[in-house]
């Protein structure tokens, strides 16, 4: 079972508020499943990059854990990509990106981190889109920022649906590194709050915060910049592994993750005053 057939049968049998918010480029769904009740409300999105597709699995453990709260949960954001990761090119129907596909080696395309057209996801917000300093202009494997914001049928699907949720906080999980992102050029009013937010995922995970300059155009991004609420990028799995993590590392990666979720609902509650 690949991981586009897992997270449907999970999908299916999930007891719960549930919707489709789009589809892929290659016309694979886009679920969305909710945990929980009440406020504070979040929404965590998982395999962002395909070759991440690992972080599908951690958000199946999180729809089993407890949480204060509402979060609803994008476990595969990039099916396309995850497949060309995982299966290769037998996961693409004929056609134009097939044909393109093809023009890549077999490694190359078990490290895809893009879509199938070769557009990074995480760099096609419109949160200083284009500005970034590994930012490319040409399709391929990683980095290409696309024709334009949200030019990408996975980004505005995911889009469409937070400016529908409207949460109040947002997680996206990616591999690989063991760290944590918070920082997008906050307000002073709002840059305190976010970093206790991240330190209370710091506590929950191990991990540590980090900050890097250049880095621009991904979800966490513009939920910071363009909506104003704390977001937060987790980069799962020890760094000692390869890509793409399997097995071999999930183990680790729910033990240290799996808490996260209620932790951080936990304190955005309190900083909210729910």
């Amino acid at each position: 079972m690949d991981i586009y057939e897992r997270i449907s049968e999970f999908y299916e049998t999930a007891n719960t508020e549930k919707q489709t918010i789009g589809k892929s480029l290659l016309g694979r769904e886009l679920y969305a499943v909710k945990t929980g009740e009440g406020s504070p409300v979040g929404i965590a999105v998982y395999a962002v990059h395909g070759r991440e597709f690992i972080t599908a699995r951690l958000a199946l453990e999180h729809f089993e854990t407890p949480i204060t709260g509402t979060l609803w949960l994008v476990p595969l954001v990039n099916p396309d990509g995850a497949l060309v990761s995982e299966r290769g090119l037998e996961s693409v129907p004929n056609g134009a990106e097939r044909e393109w596909l093809k023009t890549f080696s077999e490694n190359q395309l078990r490290l895809w981190k893009a879509n199938a057209r070769g557009v990074d996801l995480n760099v096609n917000f419109d949160a200083d889109w284009g500005t970034g300093v590994k930012n490319v202009r040409e399709a391929g494997g990683e980095n290409y920022i696309g024709q334009s914001p949200f030019s990408e049928p996975e980004t505005r699907a995911l889009k469409n649906f937070t400016e529908k949720i409207r949460p109040q906080y947002t997680l996206s999980y990616h591999t690989k590194g063991e760290e944590i992102y918070w920082y997008y050029y906050q307000s002073l009013r709002t840059c305190p709050r976010d970093k206790r937010l991240a330190e209370t995922i710091s506590r929950s995970t191990g991990y540590p915060l980090k900050r890097t300059k250049g880095s621009v155009g991904g979800y966490k991004d513009w939920c910071i910049k363009t909506l104003k609420i704390p977001a937060f990028t987790i980069e799962t799995g020890n760094d000692g592994l390869s890509h793409p993590i399997g097995d071999e590392g999930l183990e680790d990666i729910i033990e240290k993750n799996r808490n996260t979720p209620r932790a951080l609902s936990a304190a955005v509650a309190r900083e909210l005053g729910i």
